[in-house]
């Protein structure tokens, strides 16, 4: 569950009605997990919510109906709240009270309703009488609202910041010669959990010497050996919010080559927060940490985007990744929606991946402020010798 006060919650539900009337839509169909959160707090498994004009139809079965109905009162209360329990089954109960808005337009989530779900709705629906209501599909509906955080998510997210920042400062204990990748993977998720957090974020990344070469690696049984590279990313989820953190250290002292290769991505990294501003164009942020590092004959080693947007999800809006040219707008293009804003909450983590020899990734959670940039976690950039 997550805690966002009432009238967090009803300006949310504003945002997403006007989204919804703005495509002349009567009610939205909400069957996303995070976006149903994002509405009413709930963090269940089983939930689907229809935002009406005037209220918030909860369908939940019998599992999670008192959690459901506790939401109706103290200062989390979900507004406008009417909790329908499942009879049959999920989709008969949606099909019934959909049936009951008679020749509305009714919008739902193209990427989270499968099309034998939406097949079997839209027939219920015609077969259930003569002015049946109209599905409409959707696309990022609830999500648009969700990319610029409101002061309840930056307070969370800054607080979550701060703690899996102070799980970075205390774990580099862990980290020395003779351990192995998996066994320091494992201290990581018990001192995030240690920390308050419900859970890890994604599964814990610790790989080195060649293996720091791999973004995504898997710890294993590899055991770190004097003058290994270790990449160490982790997060975690508080209060249903997530943040993200990579650091990059050096068991024993480090070659001439792991110094230079650090201090370049450190550099993209630095010049990627520092053209982080409300009206900047993402794609700007991206080539910012690019160009950096192809000014140091690395601009190929580095493969993935700068950054992804964190909240309910790890991953989510605003991707900080390069231009598609003839797909995405120029950078301060007319045409361009993907200009930065205040309350966008986005990681940025340029690395350099060198097949064979090792990698690099240094990562930090930012916030666009009004005027610029806050950046919200708080650990050494410095190449530490462990």
């Amino acid at each position: 569950m997550s805690h966002a006060p009432t009238d967090a919650l009803r300006r949310r539900h504003h945002l997403v009605r006007g989204a919804a009337a703005a495509e002349r839509l009567d009610a939205v169909v909400v069957t996303s997990p995070p976006n149903i959160l994002y509405l009413s707090n709930f963090g269940g498994s089983s939930a689907v919510v229809v935002l009406a004009a005037d209220r918030l139809y909860f369908i939940t079965d019998f599992r999670y109906v008192t959690a459901a109905n506790e939401m109706r009162d103290g200062p989390c209360a979900c507004p406008g709240l009417e909790v329908v329990t499942v009879d049959s089954s999920y989709d008969a109960t949606l099909a019934s009270l959909l049936g009951s808005l008679a020749g509305a337009r009714i919008g739902f989530e193209a990427a989270h309703l499968t099309v034998s779900r939406h097949r079997w709705l839209t027939a219920t629906l015609q077969d259930g009488g003569a002015s049946p209501p109209e599905l409409v599909a959707t696309e990022g509906l609830v999500e648009r609202s969700r990319v610029r955080k409101d002061r309840y998510e930056l307070e969370t997210l800054r607080e979550a910041a701060r703690r899996l920042s102070a799980v970075a400062t205390g774990l580099f204990e862990e980290i020395r010669r003779g351990r192995m990748e998996r066994d320091i993977a494992l201290a990581i998720d018990w001192r995030i959990r240690q920390a308050g957090f419900e859970r890890t974020a994604f599964d814990t990344i610790v790989a080195s010497g060649p293996n720091a070469a791999l973004p995504h690696a898997r710890p294993g049984e590899r055991t770190l050996t004097e003058g290994d590279l270790v990449v160490l990313d982790f997060g975690g989820v508080y209060d249903s919010y997530c943040v993200d953190l990579t650091r990059t250290v050096s068991i024993g002292a480090p070659s001439p080559r792991a110094r230079e290769v650090h201090r370049a991505v450190l550099d993209a990294h630095e010049q990627a927060i520092a053209a982080v501003a409300p009206g900047r164009s993402r794609f700007a942020i991206d080539q910012a940490a690019r160009d950096t590092l192809t000014g140091y004959g690395l601009g190929d080693a580095f493969g993935h985007g700068t950054g992804h947007g964190l909240g309910i999800e790890v991953h989510e809006d605003p991707r900080v990744t390069r231009r598609r040219p003839g797909v995405d707008p120029d950078p301060g293009d007319p045409g361009d929606n993907d200009a930065l804003a205040a309350g966008m909450v986005f990681t940025i983590e340029p690395g350099a991946y060198l097949p064979g020899w090792g990698g690099v990734r240094i990562e930090d959670d930012v916030v666009v402020t009004e005027s610029g940039v806050e950046v919200i976690t708080d650990v050494t950039t410095e190449l530490l010798e462990l």
